[in-house]
């Protein structure tokens, strides 16, 4: 290691891809930081997207997202076993209903194999039916992925995370970076918190990578991303088992279209929109794009319980005109590692881009063959999945798991409490909801965000009004309406 550097490697961004690049890295002797604009892991795209595990058909076959959509899915399953994360491999099926299109769906057979999907097969409408009871009427036949998945995006953001900051990774938050220029024969970094030095810079900042970029690229050779927006419903768990799989509708230029999906946490989730914007936190929903969502999700599964909706939310995906990963060394400025454009299937295709970067960078630094992880905690405690006398045993030793916070989605103090105190602690509501959901139920927190405040405020200290609802600027509070002093009100 050279010690006139502050850290060997810099990752800009703790959205999955950066956390997945953190977590392996962690496993070799190297000082590593990872820089991010928020007051938490996991919160642009990597929070906002259709939480599905893609089995690696869709992809153009010989481009990098092919090879690292089918790579990454193959590694999730044991990944989230080792983590402890939530995963279920529910398959997915992609719904023909024009008998014009039916050639889109051997396409799309022909490119799946050739990118090596093992299992697929084109189903015709009576075996459909079968395998998804609420199909359209109009459906014909469909492509049948069975390695599809489907994942929650925070537990594998916070665990990766977690793992690579017991392991010595240092997470800096609050720390949007504004500049990045030679230093040496590595790089400066400055950012909100004050500059920094490293030998190697990893690009990972989303909607934001092409800025970072075209900071220390050639000219003619800078990167231009799109803020692509994705308009979802969220739908309560009384609809979660109205599809057993996920349904999607043949793609188009502008991505995989509408699905409708079951999520880990029991929910239906329905979306997204691809609109292409300039506005790189445009993450408002519109009436108009909310509506293509119900008219197009309506072609390929009828009847789809739209009143049980809960909440409507938009993310934004970092897309390039080549549609590609961009992923590699920049020309002309070694030690600066662009992981950039990871759009749809950019969760799927993490666990192998971690791979692919951290390989990258120990090829630049030649750091010796990896060590292996300390593990992180145990995850926190879903008492929902304990038996009661489980339950009663896990009260005897810790009270505060008999006071349930979150009625919604029975959340108890003990783990709120838990996630504050995590090697990647939750600091505010919003990060809260992001590892135990507290929040994610019917009401939206609507019952329960006063006392996760309290929670908050209490462990770490802090007076109410200082709390956020997502990091700064999001304060809940600004004050209190009547001040006590000597008990007596004034």
């Amino acid at each position: 290691m050279d010690e006139s550097f502050d850290y060997d490697v810099a990752i800009v961004g703790a959205g999955v891809s950066g956390c997945a690049i953190a977590y392996e890295l962690a496993r070799c002797d190297l000082r590593v930081v990872v820089l991010e604009r928020e007051d938490d892991v996991c919160c642009g795209t990597s929070r906002a997207n259709s939480a599905i595990v893609h089995a690696g058909f869709d992809a153009a076959t010989g481009s990098l997202m092919a090879r690292l959509n089918v790579e990454g899915s193959r590694l999730m399953g044991p990944l989230c076993e080792e983590l402890g994360v939530d995963y279920q491999r529910i398959g997915s099926l992609v719904v023909c209903v024009d008998a014009s299109e039916r050639g889109g769906l051997d396409e799309l057979l022909r490119r799946g194999r050739q990118n090596g999907v093992e299992g697929l097969r084109v189903v015709e409408r009576a075996e459909l039916r079968e395998l998804e009871p609420n199909v359209a009427d109009a459906a014909l036949a469909a492509l049948w992925a069975p390695t599809a998945a489907i994942v929650n995006p925070f537990q594998l953001t916070v665990a990766l995370a977690e793992t690579a900051a017991v392991n010595g990774v240092e997470f800096r938050f609050n720390a949007p970076v504004s500049d990045v220029a030679r230093f040496g024969r590595g790089w400066r970094v400055a950012t909100a918190s004050g500059p920094l030095s490293a030998r190697v810079v990893v690009n990972a900042a989303g909607v934001h990578a092409d800025e970072l970029h075209n900071l220390v690229c050639r000219p003619g050779e800078r990167l231009e991303i799109t803020p692509r927006r994705g308009q979802y419903y969220v739908l309560d768990t009384t609809a979660g088992a109205h599809v057993r799989h996920t349904v999607f509708a043949l793609p188009t230029r502008l991505g995989k279209g509408v699905l409708v999906t079951p999520t880990t946490g029991g929910n239906l989730l329905v979306g997204p929109t691809a609109e292409d914007i300039g506005d790189k936190e445009g993450t408002d929903t519109t009436s108009d794009g909310l509506a293509e969502v119900a008219r197009k999700a309506s072609m390929t599964v009828r009847d789809v319980p739209l009143g049980e909706r809960i909440r409507t939310f938009s993310g934004l995906r970092a897309h390039q005109p080549g549609h590609d990963f961009v992923i590699g060394e920049v020309a002309g400025a070694a030690g600066f590692i662009d992981c950039a454009a990871i759009e749809s299937p950019g969760l799927s295709a993490a666990p192998a881009i971690g791979r692919m970067v951290a390989g990258l960078v120990a090829e630049r630094l030649g750091v010796a063959p990896p060590r292996a992880l300390a593990r992180r905690p145990e995850p926190i405690v879903d008492v929902t999945r304990l038996s009661r006398e489980d339950w009663d045993a896990l009260i005897a030793r810790r009270a505060e798991y008999g006071h349930v916070v979150c009625r919604c989605r029975t959340v108890t103090e003990g783990q709120i409490v838990d996630a504050i105190h995590r090697p990647i602690p939750a600091r505010s509501v919003d990060a809260v909801k992001r590892r135990v959901e507290a929040g994610m139920g019917r009401c939206q927190g609507g019952f329960c965000t006063p006392l996760v405040m309290a929670l908050l405020a209490r462990e770490l200290g802090v007076d109410e009004a200082r709390l956020t609802k997502d990091g700064p600027g999001s304060e809940l509070v600004t004050g209190r309406v009547r001040e006590f002093e000597g008990g007596a009100g004034r």
